[in-house]
């Protein structure tokens, strides 16, 4: 542990009125962080895989997502573009660059322009892949890092995801085990996103309003492939 870090849960146990953790009790921590246990999970989650992706559509578009289901990424810049001219928006888009999304291929549908890189102010459309998908509140999981920089999910006002039916979990338990086996014991990325349907708020007279915080649509493209 750095000493930034024990410096502030040394302050947060002396807020408290803690001392040192004991022999003991660091024993029971270390057990519970090397060993980690699911909590209870969900009998609707216990779910076959098409049965799975059907619960996570449903669930996504309860939270106002917009979904389709497609064969292959090759089919995905076209589905794009369809999905921009329904919706009358600008056909630019910023995408990140990850070997997911980084691998589709743009050059097949000429309407579209295609950029890279963290999101600006003044994007409209952002494009990412996803780390994983959870069935049972249609949620999307993103990591930060060079090749998928966050500001991608939540400044442009139209989010388009892409998510492939092998990524989409049924509960959040199985989303966390799997970032501990991918990334190995005791290494997270700087941030996890946690993102179910398009940003919300209804703090002013309990009126729901869509797009306060960040993207205003979140189109999921779910590739059965």
């Amino acid at each position: 542990m750095s000493a930034s870090r024990e410096k502030v849960l040394t302050d947060i146990r002396k807020s408290l009125g803690r001392g040192p953790v004991s022999g003991c009790v660091a024993a029971a921590l270390r057990q519970r962080f090397e060993h980690p246990a699911s909590n209870v999970i969900p009998a609707r989650s216990r779910l076959d895989r098409v049965s799975r992706v059907n619960l996570f559509v449903t669930e996504a578009e309860k939270v106002d997502a917009t979904t389709e289901r497609l064969s292959t990424w090759d089919d995905i810049p076209a589905a794009i573009a369809r999905y921009l001219k329904s919706a009358n928006l600008p056909t630019t888009l910023r995408v990140a660059t990850g070997t997911d999304v980084g691998a589709i291929p743009w050059s097949n549908e000429p309407l579209l322009s295609v950029e890279t890189g963290p999101a600006e102010g003044n994007d409209a459309v952002g494009v990412t892949g996803v780390f994983g998908g959870v069935a049972e509140t249609g949620t999307l999981v993103m990591l930060s890092g060079r090749e998928h920089p966050t500001t991608l999910n939540f400044l442009p006002d139209t989010h388009i995801a892409v998510v492939s039916v092998d990524q989409i979990a049924g509960t959040y338990e199985e989303i966390w085990a799997k970032l501990r086996d991918s990334l190995g014991h005791g290494n997270m990325p700087r941030v996890v996103n946690w993102i179910t349907g398009p940003s919300r708020t209804a703090d002013i007279e309990q009126t729901l309003l869509l797009g306060a915080h960040g993207p205003l649509r979140l189109h999921i493209l779910i590739i059965d492939a």
